[in-house]
């Protein structure tokens, strides 16, 4: 099957207009379920295909309700601890169910600084394969109308149920998403209590994470993207010493670079991923680079074509018809065909390279994966 674009870059083409439900305000965010209320019930799609409601769990003692995300760095760090929950406590008759409450036209991409993927439910399939998931990941991102009865306030938020369903801890998972950090483990300890016939000794909890994506937001993305689009285009001359100082990479920051030209179909196609992947990732320790094949005559030309492309990231046009130079500056490994992209750690050496068209996914995975998930 093939891999799904990122969507949330749908949101970001130049002709976007808000859709009525983009206009609409919500008021103020729900407030969390209350203690001893019943689990609201729910009809929701998950990422194995099926439809879920509280039915489905009836065969349980408990029911763990955890709204979590794709994008978010601290729904990240939990993920595994949550493996792990699920391994440990599904045998005792333990249920575990996760919803993933935000609308994806609600997030910025610069909102996705920490992660390879949005919260479209086409990516929530990705992740749950890609993490091999344990439990039912659910999307309820379209109406967000199971997340406002239950009132999440970040990701992670964890909501436990007895056998009745009625609500007995609602909180965090532990006390630190540091996992060397931390000391005490309130959701695993809620489960102990409640199998053992006890009160839980700490029934809530604050919950620190990233705030639920309301569709009420859709228009702050939006009005992201426009301030993006008016940042224009700048481009300069750059010389073989250049491009060797740029490899080198003398400084604290990733460094991505694309060799392209106007006249490469493939370059021209893969363009507007590229200047996607800048936006998420350019409030980290990340710099985007193109460098432009075209003939030094050409100079104008590369430049209407990054101003109508919003690549607002560091362009240059190679200032030299010596191309057999410039392969060798950039990359020895490279044979020679364009679009060439290569990934550059800190203090110099490509982690990522590739020729041809990227593949959006793989090349935001390396990203992410070496950059940091988590804060």
């Amino acid at each position: 099957m093939p891999l799904p674009k990122l969507q949330s870059a749908l949101l970001f083409a130049a002709a976007i207009t808000l859709t009525p439900m983009a206009a609409t305000t919500f008021g103020a965010v729900p407030q969390p379920l209350e203690l001893g209320a019943n689990a609201p019930d729910f009809s929701l799609p998950a990422t194995d295909g099926k439809t879920y409601s509280l039915a489905d769990f009836k065969e349980y003692k408990l029911l763990a309700v955890i709204f979590t995300c794709n994008h978010c760095p601290t729904a990240q760090a939990y993920e595994d601890r949550i493996l792990k929950l699920v391994e440990q406590y599904r045998p005792k008759g333990v249920g575990f169910v996760a919803i993933s409450p935000n609308d994806p036209l609600a997030v910025r991409l610069d909102e996705l600084g920490y992660t390879d993927l949005n919260d479209s439910f086409e990516e929530m399939k990705i992740r749950a394969e890609h993490k091999k998931f344990n439990f039912p990941y659910l999307y309820d991102g379209e109406t967000q109308k199971i997340s406002r009865q239950y009132g999440p306030i970040a990701t992670p938020h964890v909501f436990l149920f007895d056998a009745d369903r009625k609500l007995r801890f609602r909180g965090r998972i532990d006390s630190s998403e540091h996992i060397d950090q931390v000391k005490t483990h309130e959701t695993r300890d809620a489960i102990e209590a409640l199998l053992e016939g006890r009160e839980v000794a700490v029934a809530t909890t604050r919950t620190f994470g990233c705030s639920v994506k309301w569709s009420d937001y859709r228009t702050s993305a939006v009005e992201a993207t426009k301030r993006w689009d008016q940042e224009g285009a700048e481009l300069s001359s750059i010389d073989i010493e250049g491009i060797k100082d740029l490899i080198r990479n003398d400084t604290d920051r990733f460094k991505l670079i694309n060799v392209w030209a106007t006249w490469c179909g493939p370059c021209v196609a893969e363009f507007p991923e590229l200047v996607t992947i800048h936006r998420m990732y350019r409030g980290r320790n990340f710099d985007f680079v193109t460098l432009s094949a075209d003939t030094p005559d050409k100079f104008d030309q590369v430049h209407k074509f990054l101003q109508q492309r919003n690549a607002s990231g560091t362009n240059y046009i190679y200032n030299s018809p010596d191309v057999y130079g410039m392969l060798e500056a950039v990359d020895s490994e490279w044979p020679g065909a364009i679009p060439h992209t290569i990934l550059i750690k800190p203090g110099g050496g490509i982690i990522y390279r590739h020729t041809g068209m990227i593949n959006p996914l793989e090349l935001r995975r390396v990203i992410a994966d070496h950059i940091g998930r988590t804060y």
